[in-house]
């Protein structure tokens, strides 16, 4: 649920959107709700929120990042929203979103064995290589 204000920066392509949360979130006291794919033209819709001046700050600040390497489609900051609002904000489609209703799973329970122990490897016996005698004995 959203107390503050709620930011929303759409943009043309996946890479521009995540310059444009990098760029908010580096600007500003805000959370990253998450990003959103639109169903075609390969719009991508960041979500944060926090303060008011801090969700204006930051998404000013993604919308001069993300025009330097793509398309910002639009922007908008949202003062307060309306509590029926979260149904559209918070949606299954939103990547990224933390899932506070789920609990994390249980560690699994480790099993005591016990330790290997290694027999020790017999020895190749090898038979000693014969010196050669060439060279030795010479004179110059």
């Amino acid at each position: 649920m959203i107390k503050n204000a709620l930011g929303l920066i759409e943009t043309v392509g996946l890479a521009t959107g995540i310059e444009a949360a990098d760029a908010a979130v580096k600007s500003a006291h805000v959370r990253l709700i998450g990003y959103e794919l639109t169903k075609g033209d390969g719009m991508c819709t960041v979500k944060i929120e926090g303060d008011i001046g801090a969700v204006k700050a930051a998404i000013d600040s993604a919308k001069a990042a993300a025009g330097k390497i793509g398309v910002v489609y639009s922007s908008h900051v949202i003062s307060r929203p309306a509590q029926g609002l979260n149904d559209m904000i918070f949606t299954k489609e939103t990547v990224g979103i933390e899932k506070e209703a789920e609990e994390p799973p249980a560690p699994k329970a480790e099993v005591p064995t016990s330790p290997k122990v290694e027999e020790p490897v017999p020895a190749l016996e090898e038979k000693p290589k014969p010196v050669s005698q060439k060279g030795k004995g010479k004179k110059k």
